[in-house]
């Protein structure tokens, strides 16, 4: 099984080593996953079955020839999926404890539900969850989160940190009293602390962009290795000193970093090396472990009998997949934005992109089903409505094509609107030719939109919601994927189509 799992890539790099002194030399094998919350495979990949696999395969191989294992998870666990939408992600946590996870850092997207179903999740978790710069309440930690751990590997210490990305709070339902700091000051803080306990090896576990632990590497001496999620990269990175490892998303692909750790002679005395292989191993080929597809199958008989309802059948082609929904104008979204429209009664309705999580698409005359829908809008989000001034309304248009080049979730998703924009111009001009109900917008008018509630409350860099007097909050709002269900039962299908509502000019 070795053999094919390395197959897939196999990089090797080698360093000098002098003579060994005092310590015996340690094998750790660190076998990463991040950015996984579906519980079963896609087209053969993903899921916590081969997860586990490999994770047993590892553990079995490694601790035979008398190294150690370290298994990881780089955050976002909690949602979104389709499940987790009914139990707030209570499966994905019973899955890790079964897998056996070593370590965790919290994800943005495990404050989707709020602070207090995290505190519950983490009560059930069996693994220790890192949440170094996090805060709650104004004090540093989160209930149930460690700030640091130090692990006993043979006879050296390695210390972990976990690092949540900074901005969580516009990216999830974090809550007013949960505070993220800065990654690289908390970084050189909890390291230095980490060193003078006598950590050999410093791991920073973290949920951020390539780009921000390319920084906090540089800034940051103290750290050895990134383990790292959040931006679905698969990837390695080492430059001698320092090393990043990414391992995509869903379980698709594992990555492991198989480390020698010694003690030498150097010329100052005696100093730690350490010299990294890595695998990135795509999990189609792995045989899932029994037991965790089991327990998946499982779950998945359960949801199955839930959602097998059906819903209508679409009499157009829908393409969820992530570039689809956030760059350009979209069947799929047209139909949520219209089906929010219509249930509120409202002048325009704007849902973002990202909100939107099936990654997939559905030939015409498909007939969808409740467990379509609630894949594609897993959140549990609702439809609230605000009372919104003209300029604010553009603002909102303006944020939500800021970033379009970056293929960020904020794109809109419109109805009762019409726009063009330019992406070749300025982030926060780029819009024109906007039309409410085909009358060009009023800046002296007030509308009423109905909007999610995640960006009504400033999700997704939608600030201006904020200013807007809300007539309809969430906790009188409906599910938007009620809805949507509603929308296509009572006309008989999905006809809506891709109309010309957002226009691109370059």
């Amino acid at each position: 099984m070795r053999a094919t799992l390395h197959t897939i890539l196999l990089l090797t790099l080698f360093a000098a080593f002098g003579a060994s002194v005092s310590a015996e030399p340690l094998r750790l094998s660190i076998v990463h996953v991040n950015d996984w919350d579906r519980l079963d495979a896609r087209a053969g990949a993903g899921g916590a079955a081969k997860i586990a696999s490999i994770a047993r395969y590892e553990r079995d191989r490694v601790e035979a020839e008398g190294g150690q294992v370290l298994l990881t998870f780089g955050g976002d666990m909690l949602s979104p999926s389709l499940l987790s939408g009914f139990d707030k992600g209570a499966h994905m946590v019973a899955l890790a404890n079964a897998i056996g996870f070593d370590a965790a850092v919290l994800g943005n997207h495990e404050f989707d539900f709020g602070p207090d179903v995290l505190i519950q999740r983490l009560k059930e978790a069996e693994y220790p969850v890192l949440g170094s710069n996090v805060s709650y309440k104004g004090k540093p930690g989160f209930p149930g989160a460690e700030r640091s751990r130090m692990v006993a590997a043979g006879e050296y210490k390695i210390g972990l940190l976990g690092l949540t990305t900074a901005d969580t709070p516009s990216l999830s339902s974090s809550g007013p009293d949960v505070d993220f700091a800065p990654l690289a000051e908390t970084a050189r803080e909890i390291s230095a602390e980490l060193r003078e306990d006598g950590a050999d090896l410093v791991i920073a576990l973290t949920h951020a962009v390539y780009q921000t632990d390319l920084e906090t590497l540089r800034q940051v001496a103290g750290i050895d290795i990134v383990l790292g999620g959040h931006d679905h990269l698969v990837l390695v990175l080492y430059d001698g000193k320092q090393a990043i490892l990414k391992s995509g998303s869903q379980g698709n692909f594992v990555g492991i970093m198989d480390i020698t750790i010694d003690r030498v002679e150097g010329r100052n005395g005696p100093k730690l090396v350490w010299q990294p292989s890595f695998s990135l191993i795509n999990t189609i080929d792995v045989e899932p472990d029994p037991v965790l597809a089991e327990k998946v199958a499982a779950y998945s008989s359960k949801l199955d009998q839930e959602l097998a309802a059906d819903v209508g059948v679409t009499e157009v082609a829908l393409d969820t997949r992530r570039a689809s929904v956030r760059t350009a104008e979209n069947a799929f979204g047209n139909l949520i934005a219209d089906a929010m429209r219509a249930a509120t009664g409202a002048d325009a309705a704007l849902t973002n992109g990202g909100g939107i999580r099936g990654d997939t698409s559905y030939a015409a005359g498909h007939m969808l089903i409740r467990k379509d829908v609630l894949t594609e809008l897993p959140f549990g989000n609702r439809t609230v409505t605000m009372r919104l001034k003209g300029p604010d309304l553009l603002a909102a248009l303006e944020n939500g094509v800021s970033q379009v080049e970056k293929g960020a979730g904020r794109f809109p998703h419109v109805s009762g609107i019409s726009f063009a924009y330019d992406g070749r111009k300025p982030a926060g001009s780029r819009v024109s030719d906007v039309k409410v109900a085909h009358t060009p917008l009023d800046l002296g008018k007030v509308y009423v939109v109905a909007v999610n509630d995640f960006i009504a409350k400033g999700g997704d860099g939608y600030k201006t919601f904020e200013k807007g007097e809300i007539v309809i909050d969430a906790s009188s709002a409906r599910l938007m994927a009620s809805q949507v269900i509603e929308y296509v039962q009572e006309r008989g299908g999905v006809k809506t189509k891709v109309d010309g509502r957002v226009r691109r000019l370059d």
